[in-house]
Protein backbone atom coordinates (compact mmCIF):
# COMPACT_ATOMS: atom_id res chain seq x y z
CA UNK A 1 0.00 0.00 0.00
CA UNK A 2 3.24 2.22 1.19
CA UNK A 3 4.40 1.31 -2.27
CA UNK A 4 1.31 2.37 -4.53
CA UNK A 5 1.34 5.75 -2.85
CA UNK A 6 4.85 6.24 -3.39
CA UNK A 7 4.53 5.87 -6.84
CA UNK A 8 0.92 7.97 -7.42
CA UNK A 9 2.68 10.82 -5.72
CA UNK A 10 5.81 10.08 -8.23
CA UNK A 11 3.46 10.59 -11.60
CA UNK A 12 1.84 13.59 -9.71
CA UNK A 13 4.79 15.50 -9.57
CA UNK A 14 5.86 14.56 -13.23
CA UNK A 15 2.23 15.62 -14.39
CA UNK A 16 2.79 18.93 -12.31
CA UNK A 17 6.37 19.21 -14.05
CA UNK A 18 5.42 18.72 -17.72
CA UNK A 19 1.94 21.00 -17.62
CA UNK A 20 4.22 23.89 -16.03
CA UNK A 21 7.03 23.36 -18.48
CA UNK A 22 4.17 23.96 -21.15
CA UNK A 23 2.98 27.00 -20.12
CA UNK A 24 6.09 28.64 -19.15
CA UNK A 25 7.00 27.66 -23.15
CA UNK A 26 4.24 29.09 -24.39
CA UNK A 27 4.76 32.47 -22.29
CA UNK A 28 7.99 32.52 -23.48
CA UNK A 29 7.41 31.79 -27.51
CA UNK A 30 4.25 34.58 -27.49
CA UNK A 31 7.11 36.91 -25.86
CA UNK A 32 9.54 36.52 -28.47
CA UNK A 33 7.51 36.38 -31.47
CA UNK A 34 5.73 39.92 -30.14
CA UNK A 35 9.14 41.15 -30.00
CA UNK A 36 10.30 39.67 -33.37
CA UNK A 37 7.28 41.37 -35.03
CA UNK A 38 8.18 44.82 -33.03
CA UNK A 39 11.39 44.43 -34.73
CA UNK A 40 10.06 43.55 -38.02
CA UNK A 41 7.92 46.44 -37.89
CA UNK A 42 10.39 48.64 -37.03
CA UNK A 43 12.59 47.82 -39.95
CA UNK A 44 9.69 48.40 -42.15
CA UNK A 45 9.07 51.54 -40.74
CA UNK A 46 13.00 52.64 -41.37
CA UNK A 47 13.29 51.10 -45.12
CA UNK A 48 12.00 53.57 -47.98
CA UNK A 49 9.43 52.45 -50.34
CA UNK A 50 9.88 52.10 -53.59
CA UNK A 51 6.76 51.61 -54.86
CA UNK A 52 3.34 49.36 -54.67
CA UNK A 53 2.63 46.45 -56.48
CA UNK A 54 0.10 43.81 -57.32
CA UNK A 55 1.30 40.68 -55.91
CA UNK A 56 -0.46 38.67 -58.87
CA UNK A 57 0.51 40.81 -61.83
CA UNK A 58 4.34 41.81 -61.55
CA UNK A 59 3.79 44.12 -64.62
CA UNK A 60 1.46 46.36 -62.23
CA UNK A 61 2.88 49.35 -60.44
CA UNK A 62 1.67 52.01 -58.48
CA UNK A 63 3.12 55.30 -56.73
CA UNK A 64 0.49 55.01 -53.23
CA UNK A 65 -1.37 51.95 -51.58
CA UNK A 66 -4.77 50.75 -52.91
CA UNK A 67 -5.97 48.09 -55.05
CA UNK A 68 -5.30 47.01 -58.69
CA UNK A 69 -7.94 46.41 -60.83
CA UNK A 70 -8.02 42.95 -60.30
CA UNK A 71 -8.90 43.73 -57.28
CA UNK A 72 -5.64 42.48 -55.68
CA UNK A 73 -4.42 44.40 -52.82
CA UNK A 74 -0.92 46.25 -53.49
CA UNK A 75 1.86 45.20 -51.76
CA UNK A 76 4.89 47.45 -51.04
CA UNK A 77 8.36 47.19 -52.32
CA UNK A 78 11.18 48.26 -50.59
CA UNK A 79 14.79 49.73 -51.00
CA UNK A 80 17.49 47.25 -50.51
CA UNK A 81 18.63 46.93 -46.78
CA UNK A 82 22.49 46.61 -48.37
CA UNK A 83 24.40 48.17 -50.90
CA UNK A 84 23.64 51.56 -52.37
CA UNK A 85 20.52 51.83 -50.55
CA UNK A 86 18.41 51.61 -53.93
CA UNK A 87 17.38 48.51 -55.95
CA UNK A 88 19.56 47.35 -58.68
CA UNK A 89 18.51 45.13 -61.70
CA UNK A 90 20.93 42.20 -61.51
CA UNK A 91 23.09 41.40 -58.96
CA UNK A 92 26.15 38.56 -59.50
CA UNK A 93 28.26 37.23 -57.00
CA UNK A 94 31.73 38.29 -57.33
CA UNK A 95 32.90 34.93 -58.36
CA UNK A 96 30.37 34.32 -60.85
CA UNK A 97 31.35 37.35 -62.15
CA UNK A 98 34.86 35.93 -62.79
CA UNK A 99 33.81 33.01 -64.42
CA UNK A 100 31.52 35.21 -67.22
CA UNK A 101 33.95 37.07 -68.19
CA UNK A 102 32.56 40.47 -67.37
CA UNK A 103 34.73 43.18 -68.80
CA UNK A 104 33.62 46.94 -68.78
CA UNK A 105 35.09 49.93 -69.97
CA UNK A 106 34.79 53.76 -68.91
CA UNK A 107 32.52 56.26 -70.47
CA UNK A 108 34.88 58.79 -72.07
CA UNK A 109 34.00 62.72 -72.21
CA UNK A 110 34.97 64.52 -75.57
CA UNK A 111 34.17 63.95 -79.00
CA UNK A 112 34.82 61.69 -81.71
CA UNK A 113 36.74 61.69 -84.85
CA UNK A 114 34.77 60.96 -87.31
CA UNK A 115 36.95 59.56 -90.39
CA UNK A 116 35.28 58.04 -93.01
CA UNK A 117 37.37 55.24 -94.94
CA UNK A 118 35.55 54.47 -98.08
CA UNK A 119 36.48 52.76 -101.52
CA UNK A 120 35.18 53.76 -105.20
CA UNK A 121 36.32 53.25 -108.67
CA UNK A 122 37.63 56.43 -110.83
CA UNK A 123 35.05 57.72 -113.72
CA UNK A 124 35.22 60.23 -115.99
CA UNK A 125 34.19 64.04 -115.47
CA UNK A 126 30.95 64.27 -116.46
CA UNK A 127 30.81 67.92 -116.87
CA UNK A 128 33.55 68.03 -119.78
CA UNK A 129 31.95 65.01 -121.79
CA UNK A 130 31.33 66.53 -125.45
CA UNK A 131 29.02 64.51 -127.73
CA UNK A 132 29.68 64.78 -131.50
CA UNK A 133 27.53 64.73 -134.02
CA UNK A 134 26.61 65.99 -137.51
CA UNK A 135 23.70 68.70 -138.43
CA UNK A 136 22.85 67.71 -142.10
CA UNK A 137 22.69 64.23 -143.72
CA UNK A 138 25.54 62.64 -144.97
CA UNK A 139 28.41 60.00 -145.23
CA UNK A 140 31.48 59.55 -143.01
CA UNK A 141 34.58 59.68 -145.95
CA UNK A 142 37.19 59.79 -143.38
CA UNK A 143 37.05 58.92 -140.10
CA UNK A 144 40.59 60.69 -138.16
CA UNK A 145 39.26 58.44 -134.50
CA UNK A 146 39.69 54.68 -134.56
CA UNK A 147 38.40 53.60 -131.52
CA UNK A 148 37.22 54.16 -128.20
CA UNK A 149 40.21 55.47 -125.81
CA UNK A 150 41.96 56.98 -127.93
CA UNK A 151 43.69 60.31 -126.88
CA UNK A 152 42.39 63.54 -128.81
CA UNK A 153 44.52 66.85 -128.99
CA UNK A 154 42.67 70.37 -128.92
CA UNK A 155 42.37 71.36 -132.91
CA UNK A 156 42.73 67.91 -134.16
CA UNK A 157 41.05 66.26 -137.15
CA UNK A 158 37.91 63.93 -136.31
CA UNK A 159 36.47 62.92 -139.34
CA UNK A 160 35.35 64.43 -142.66
CA UNK A 161 31.86 64.28 -143.92
CA UNK A 162 30.21 64.29 -147.35
CA UNK A 163 26.74 66.20 -147.53
CA UNK A 164 25.18 67.69 -150.22
CA UNK A 165 23.20 69.91 -147.88
CA UNK A 166 26.39 71.33 -146.60
CA UNK A 167 27.84 72.03 -150.12
CA UNK A 168 24.53 73.75 -151.24
CA UNK A 169 24.97 76.18 -148.39
CA UNK A 170 28.88 76.82 -149.22
CA UNK A 171 27.55 77.60 -153.24
CA UNK A 172 24.70 79.67 -151.32
CA UNK A 173 27.38 82.19 -149.41
CA UNK A 174 29.59 82.49 -152.60
CA UNK A 175 26.49 83.95 -154.62
CA UNK A 176 25.93 86.02 -151.16
CA UNK A 177 29.10 87.23 -151.38
CA UNK A 178 29.06 88.14 -155.24
CA UNK A 179 25.80 89.88 -155.05
CA UNK A 180 27.39 92.39 -152.36
CA UNK A 181 24.02 92.31 -150.19
CA UNK A 182 25.24 92.52 -146.69
CA UNK A 183 21.67 91.38 -145.76
CA UNK A 184 21.98 88.16 -147.70
CA UNK A 185 25.63 87.73 -146.43
CA UNK A 186 24.80 87.78 -143.27
CA UNK A 187 21.85 85.39 -143.54
CA UNK A 188 23.99 82.99 -145.45
CA UNK A 189 27.07 83.22 -142.50
CA UNK A 190 24.46 82.36 -140.58
CA UNK A 191 22.99 79.57 -141.79
CA UNK A 192 26.63 78.03 -142.54
CA UNK A 193 27.00 78.58 -138.38
CA UNK A 194 23.32 76.65 -137.96
CA UNK A 195 24.92 73.48 -139.95
CA UNK A 196 27.99 73.20 -138.10
CA UNK A 197 30.79 75.51 -139.66
CA UNK A 198 32.99 77.28 -137.77
CA UNK A 199 34.56 80.60 -138.42
CA UNK A 200 37.43 79.66 -139.81
CA UNK A 201 36.19 77.47 -142.25
CA UNK A 202 33.89 80.48 -143.34
CA UNK A 203 36.44 82.73 -143.60
CA UNK A 204 38.62 79.98 -145.53
CA UNK A 205 35.96 79.66 -147.84
CA UNK A 206 35.64 83.41 -148.35
CA UNK A 207 39.17 83.56 -149.37
CA UNK A 208 39.59 80.53 -151.58
CA UNK A 209 36.06 80.78 -153.04
CA UNK A 210 36.13 76.82 -153.97
CA UNK A 211 33.46 74.60 -152.58
CA UNK A 212 34.58 71.57 -151.06
CA UNK A 213 32.61 67.98 -151.19
CA UNK A 214 33.77 67.48 -147.88
CA UNK A 215 33.26 69.41 -144.63
CA UNK A 216 36.22 68.46 -142.08
CA UNK A 217 35.21 68.33 -138.17
CA UNK A 218 37.81 69.38 -135.40
CA UNK A 219 38.20 68.67 -131.86
CA UNK A 220 37.83 71.68 -129.62
CA UNK A 221 39.62 70.82 -126.59
CA UNK A 222 41.92 67.55 -125.65
CA UNK A 223 40.79 64.36 -124.14
CA UNK A 224 40.09 61.01 -124.80
CA UNK A 225 37.34 59.18 -127.03
CA UNK A 226 35.07 58.22 -124.73
CA UNK A 227 32.89 56.38 -126.94
CA UNK A 228 32.81 55.69 -130.90
CA UNK A 229 29.49 55.13 -132.55
CA UNK A 230 29.68 54.73 -136.30
CA UNK A 231 32.99 53.68 -138.52
CA UNK A 232 34.52 54.67 -142.02
CA UNK A 233 31.93 55.20 -144.75
CA UNK A 234 28.71 55.52 -142.65
CA UNK A 235 26.04 57.34 -143.29
CA UNK A 236 24.97 59.48 -140.04
CA UNK A 237 21.90 61.72 -139.56
CA UNK A 238 21.75 65.09 -137.11
CA UNK A 239 20.08 62.15 -134.63
CA UNK A 240 23.47 59.84 -135.11
CA UNK A 241 26.26 60.49 -132.36
CA UNK A 242 29.05 59.81 -133.72
CA UNK A 243 31.35 59.56 -130.82
CA UNK A 244 31.49 60.95 -127.34
CA UNK A 245 34.61 63.08 -125.93
CA UNK A 246 36.16 63.68 -122.12
CA UNK A 247 38.53 65.51 -120.71
CA UNK A 248 40.62 63.43 -118.65
CA UNK A 249 42.64 66.21 -116.54
CA UNK A 250 40.23 66.15 -114.28
CA UNK A 251 38.10 63.06 -112.88
CA UNK A 252 35.21 61.79 -110.40
CA UNK A 253 35.62 58.94 -107.88
CA UNK A 254 32.16 58.04 -106.68
CA UNK A 255 32.15 56.33 -103.12
CA UNK A 256 29.18 54.89 -101.26
CA UNK A 257 28.42 55.96 -97.37
CA UNK A 258 26.21 54.18 -95.23
CA UNK A 259 22.72 55.70 -94.52
CA UNK A 260 23.96 56.10 -90.59
CA UNK A 261 26.92 58.23 -91.62
CA UNK A 262 25.31 60.23 -94.34
CA UNK A 263 24.84 63.48 -92.81
CA UNK A 264 28.19 63.97 -91.87
CA UNK A 265 29.31 64.14 -95.48
CA UNK A 266 28.58 67.61 -97.51
CA UNK A 267 30.17 69.31 -100.61
CA UNK A 268 33.40 71.27 -100.21
CA UNK A 269 34.81 68.65 -97.22
CA UNK A 270 38.38 67.69 -98.54
CA UNK A 271 38.84 64.29 -99.27
CA UNK A 272 42.14 62.28 -99.47
CA UNK A 273 42.70 58.99 -101.91
CA UNK A 274 45.32 56.50 -102.36
CA UNK A 275 45.24 54.10 -105.67
CA UNK A 276 45.86 50.63 -105.73
CA UNK A 277 48.20 51.33 -109.19
CA UNK A 278 50.36 53.89 -107.60
CA UNK A 279 50.81 52.86 -103.85
CA UNK A 280 52.29 55.45 -101.69
CA UNK A 281 50.91 58.48 -103.32
CA UNK A 282 47.93 60.73 -102.35
CA UNK A 283 45.83 62.75 -104.47
CA UNK A 284 43.90 65.56 -102.84
CA UNK A 285 40.26 66.03 -103.85
CA UNK A 286 37.08 67.64 -102.44
CA UNK A 287 33.47 66.43 -103.04
CA UNK A 288 31.94 67.60 -105.36
CA UNK A 289 28.16 65.97 -104.88
CA UNK A 290 25.95 64.68 -102.28
CA UNK A 291 23.27 62.88 -104.62
CA UNK A 292 20.12 62.93 -102.91
CA UNK A 293 18.50 59.06 -103.59
CA UNK A 294 19.34 56.12 -101.02
CA UNK A 295 19.87 53.13 -102.66
CA UNK A 296 17.21 50.76 -101.16
CA UNK A 297 18.63 47.23 -101.44
CA UNK A 298 22.36 48.85 -99.41
CA UNK A 299 21.19 51.71 -97.81
CA UNK A 300 24.08 53.71 -98.92
CA UNK A 301 24.17 57.37 -100.66
CA UNK A 302 26.44 57.68 -103.35
CA UNK A 303 28.91 60.71 -102.63
CA UNK A 304 31.17 62.11 -105.69
CA UNK A 305 34.60 63.43 -105.03
CA UNK A 306 36.40 65.25 -107.58
CA UNK A 307 40.15 65.07 -108.41
CA UNK A 308 42.91 66.69 -110.40
CA UNK A 309 44.79 64.25 -113.01
CA UNK A 310 47.00 66.83 -114.61
CA UNK A 311 49.35 64.27 -115.35
CA UNK A 312 46.74 61.79 -117.12
CA UNK A 313 47.79 59.27 -114.49
CA UNK A 314 44.48 58.24 -113.21
CA UNK A 315 42.32 55.74 -115.56
CA UNK A 316 38.81 55.42 -115.28
CA UNK A 317 37.79 52.67 -113.38
CA UNK A 318 40.77 52.32 -111.34
CA UNK A 319 40.14 51.43 -107.56
CA UNK A 320 40.33 54.28 -105.07
CA UNK A 321 40.76 54.32 -100.85
CA UNK A 322 39.01 57.64 -99.76
CA UNK A 323 39.51 59.03 -96.72
CA UNK A 324 37.29 61.53 -95.18
CA UNK A 325 38.03 64.05 -92.09
CA UNK A 326 34.08 64.53 -91.46
CA UNK A 327 32.44 66.86 -89.81
CA UNK A 328 29.01 66.28 -86.83
CA UNK A 329 25.90 67.98 -88.70
CA UNK A 330 24.48 70.80 -88.03
CA UNK A 331 21.37 70.21 -86.22
CA UNK A 332 20.67 73.22 -84.51
CA UNK A 333 20.78 70.92 -80.86
CA UNK A 334 24.11 71.54 -78.07
CA UNK A 335 25.33 68.21 -77.82
CA UNK A 336 28.35 69.42 -75.44
CA UNK A 337 28.11 67.01 -72.86
CA UNK A 338 28.15 64.04 -74.98
CA UNK A 339 30.27 61.15 -74.26
CA UNK A 340 31.76 58.02 -76.02
CA UNK A 341 31.61 54.29 -75.57
CA UNK A 342 32.84 51.30 -76.94
CA UNK A 343 30.68 50.10 -80.01
CA UNK A 344 29.89 46.83 -78.24
CA UNK A 345 28.57 48.07 -75.12
CA UNK A 346 25.62 49.43 -77.16
CA UNK A 347 22.44 47.18 -77.10
CA UNK A 348 20.06 47.95 -79.31
CA UNK A 349 16.82 46.63 -80.30
CA UNK A 350 14.01 47.67 -82.35
CA UNK A 351 12.36 50.28 -79.50
CA UNK A 352 15.45 50.86 -77.32
CA UNK A 353 19.18 51.62 -76.96
CA UNK A 354 20.44 50.46 -73.80
CA UNK A 355 23.96 49.89 -71.48
CA UNK A 356 24.84 48.01 -68.40
CA UNK A 357 26.07 49.75 -66.47
CA UNK A 358 28.84 48.44 -63.43
CA UNK A 359 27.74 49.73 -60.34
CA UNK A 360 30.39 47.86 -58.30
CA UNK A 361 30.56 44.72 -56.24
CA UNK A 362 28.98 42.57 -58.60
CA UNK A 363 25.67 45.26 -59.22
CA UNK A 364 24.23 46.29 -62.71
CA UNK A 365 21.82 48.22 -64.09
CA UNK A 366 20.39 48.68 -67.42
CA UNK A 367 20.33 52.32 -68.05
CA UNK A 368 18.57 53.79 -71.38
CA UNK A 369 20.84 55.83 -73.48
CA UNK A 370 20.18 58.38 -76.77
CA UNK A 371 23.63 57.19 -79.20
CA UNK A 372 25.02 59.40 -81.85
CA UNK A 373 26.86 58.52 -84.52
CA UNK A 374 29.34 55.85 -85.17
CA UNK A 375 32.92 56.17 -85.67
CA UNK A 376 34.78 53.10 -86.21
CA UNK A 377 35.04 50.89 -82.79
CA UNK A 378 33.05 54.10 -81.03
CA UNK A 379 29.83 55.30 -80.42
CA UNK A 380 28.61 58.46 -79.44
CA UNK A 381 26.31 58.89 -76.40
CA UNK A 382 23.67 61.81 -76.49
CA UNK A 383 22.16 61.58 -73.05
CA UNK A 384 22.19 58.86 -70.80
CA UNK A 385 25.65 58.58 -69.21
CA UNK A 386 28.45 60.49 -67.35
CA UNK A 387 32.49 60.31 -68.05
CA UNK A 388 33.93 58.09 -65.33
CA UNK A 389 31.05 55.50 -65.68
CA UNK A 390 31.84 52.30 -66.53
CA UNK A 391 29.66 50.05 -68.66
CA UNK A 392 29.73 45.96 -69.78
CA UNK A 393 31.44 45.12 -72.87
CA UNK A 394 31.32 41.75 -72.99
CA UNK A 395 28.52 38.98 -71.91
CA UNK A 396 26.15 41.87 -71.70
CA UNK A 397 23.58 40.29 -73.75
CA UNK A 398 23.72 37.14 -70.74
CA UNK A 399 22.99 39.93 -68.33
CA UNK A 400 20.57 41.68 -70.06
CA UNK A 401 17.88 39.01 -70.62
CA UNK A 402 19.01 38.50 -66.74
CA UNK A 403 17.11 41.63 -66.00
CA UNK A 404 14.25 41.52 -68.32
CA UNK A 405 13.62 45.32 -68.18
CA UNK A 406 11.03 46.24 -70.57
CA UNK A 407 10.64 49.31 -72.51
CA UNK A 408 8.21 51.29 -69.66
CA UNK A 409 10.87 50.43 -67.34
CA UNK A 410 13.63 52.33 -70.03
CA UNK A 411 11.84 55.82 -69.70
CA UNK A 412 11.75 55.87 -66.19
CA UNK A 413 15.75 54.16 -65.84
CA UNK A 414 17.04 57.61 -64.12
CA UNK A 415 15.48 56.31 -60.61
CA UNK A 416 18.21 53.25 -60.34
CA UNK A 417 21.26 54.37 -59.10
CA UNK A 418 23.31 53.70 -62.12
CA UNK A 419 21.24 55.73 -64.68
CA UNK A 420 22.25 59.55 -64.65
CA UNK A 421 19.51 60.08 -67.04
CA UNK A 422 17.06 59.75 -69.18
CA UNK A 423 16.36 60.35 -72.83
CA UNK A 424 14.17 62.86 -73.94
CA UNK A 425 10.33 61.43 -74.44
CA UNK A 426 10.89 60.00 -78.24
CA UNK A 427 13.95 58.57 -78.36
CA UNK A 428 12.67 55.50 -77.66
CA UNK A 429 9.53 53.33 -77.93
CA UNK A 430 7.39 54.36 -75.12
CA UNK A 431 5.62 52.02 -72.68
CA UNK A 432 2.62 50.82 -73.57
CA UNK A 433 -0.75 51.49 -72.29
CA UNK A 434 -0.71 47.99 -71.43
CA UNK A 435 2.24 48.32 -69.03
CA UNK A 436 1.27 51.18 -67.12
CA UNK A 437 -1.32 51.87 -64.21
CA UNK A 438 -4.22 53.61 -63.41
CA UNK A 439 -1.17 56.37 -61.38
CA UNK A 440 0.69 56.33 -64.55
CA UNK A 441 3.90 54.71 -63.04
CA UNK A 442 4.89 52.53 -65.49
CA UNK A 443 5.01 48.61 -64.48
CA UNK A 444 8.07 46.51 -64.95
CA UNK A 445 8.10 43.19 -66.16
CA UNK A 446 10.78 41.02 -63.87
CA UNK A 447 11.73 37.20 -64.41
CA UNK A 448 11.32 34.91 -61.44
CA UNK A 449 14.08 32.92 -62.34
CA UNK A 450 18.03 33.25 -61.50
CA UNK A 451 20.76 31.92 -62.97
CA UNK A 452 23.40 30.07 -60.16
CA UNK A 453 25.16 32.62 -58.21
CA UNK A 454 22.76 35.44 -59.20
CA UNK A 455 20.20 37.01 -56.98
CA UNK A 456 17.72 39.77 -58.23
CA UNK A 457 16.44 42.51 -55.73
CA UNK A 458 13.04 42.65 -54.16
CA UNK A 459 11.27 43.81 -51.43
CA UNK A 460 13.42 41.99 -48.64
CA UNK A 461 16.79 42.22 -50.17
CA UNK A 462 18.65 40.26 -52.83
CA UNK A 463 16.82 36.86 -53.90
CA UNK A 464 13.67 37.02 -51.91
CA UNK A 465 9.90 37.92 -52.24
CA UNK A 466 7.98 40.38 -50.41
Amino acid sequence: MKNFKRVLLVVVIALVAVIGGYYVGKRGSTTGSRNESAAGAGATATRKILYWKDPMDPHYRSDKPGKSPMGMVLVPVYAMDSGAGEPTDVTIAPAMVNNLGVQTSEVEPGALSHRLELVGYVGYDEDTIVSISTRADGWVEKLAVKSAGDPVRAGQLLYELFSPKLATTEREYLISLASGSQSLIAASRERMRALGFTEAQIARLGRTRKVSDRVARYAGSAGVVMSLGVSEGAYVMPATQIMQLADLRTVWVVVEVDESQAALVHAGQKADAVFDAFPGRHWQGVVDYVYPDLNALTRTVRVRLRFANPDLRLHPDMYAHIRIEATAPHDGQAHDDAVYIPNLALIRTGNSQRVIVALGGGRFDICPVQAGLTAGDKVQILKGLQPGQRVVTSALFLIDSEANVDAAALNYGSAKPGCSATPEAGSHAPASPDTQSSHGVPGNASSDSTMPGMDRPTAQGKGRQP
